[in-house]
């Protein structure tokens, strides 16, 4: 495990994280670099890195793990959705999911 912003930053460069798409929403222009030749954004790390703490110390302050849900669409992110919903017990919703799946739970 990194213990330093430099440690962390540079297993996301060798991870690929930095690299985006050629679509960019107006939402992220703040988060992005520069625009490669080829048209594909690149991410800051820095801001990147800063965000991930931000959320790593919201979920700390969650005190039942079951109370957090991961959600991925995308079929690359599925893996990480439920391998950190393992490690967290949280709850995993990798993959499609049925409308009013969040907010029709029978409790």
């Amino acid at each position: 495990m990194a213990v330093t912003k430099e440690e962390d930053i540079q297993m996301m460069l060798v991870c690929k994280t930095h690299l985006g798409t050629r679509n960019c929403d107006y939402r992220m222009k703040r988060y992005v670099f520069r625009r490669t030749v080829d048209g594909i954004h690149i991410i800051h790390l820095g801001k990147t890195w800063e965000k991930i703490m931000v959320a790593a110390r919201v979920i700390v302050t969650i005190e039942n793990p079951s109370d957090i849900i991961v959600a991925s669409q995308r079929p690359y992110g599925s893996r990480a959705v439920l391998k950190f919903s393992q490690y967290t017990g949280a709850l995993a919703m990798a993959g499609r999911w049925m409308p009013g799946t969040l907010t029709n739970q029978i409790t």
